[in-house]
């Protein structure tokens, strides 16, 4: 059963704007995001881009936005096929089960100026 859905678009200049400012990245970005993104240049800026778009997809999801939990709570990842996941801990993770979350799916996009991302939490049927 569908509990939650979000969906958010990052105009990518906001997020490559970020890197001058000193800790910004690590404030809203888990470590193992920066890892794989930062080394691919601009590629990988629009890549963050599309991944701050799913953190603030699924505070949408949820119902309750970004009050109960830091983004850097939230990793979105890649299995081994390049499917996105997103793995949460810390208050992100407390937020998904409070909601009864079982699933989490998520997609993402981007091109050129903009990303976006759609999240998906799923209950029990």
């Amino acid at each position: 059963m569908i509990l939650g859905v979000g969906i958010d678009v990052v105009h990518v200049e906001r997020i490559r704007r970020w890197s001058a400012i000193e800790g910004l990245y690590a404030r809203f970005f888990h470590p193992e995001e920066l890892a794989i993104t930062l080394p691919r240049g601009e590629v990988g800026i629009l890549s963050l881009a599309a991944r701050f778009a799913a953190k603030e997809a699924f505070g949408k999801a949820i119902g309750s936005g970004l009050r109960h939990f830091a983004l850097a709570e939230i990793a979105v990842l890649n299995d081994s096929h390049g499917k996105p996941f997103m793995m949460l801990t810390g208050g992100a993770e407390t937020a998904f089960k409070d909601v009864g979350g079982k699933r989490l799916v998520c997609s993402l996009s981007h091109e050129r100026d903009n990303a976006l991302a759609v999240v998906i939490i799923e209950g029990e049927s």
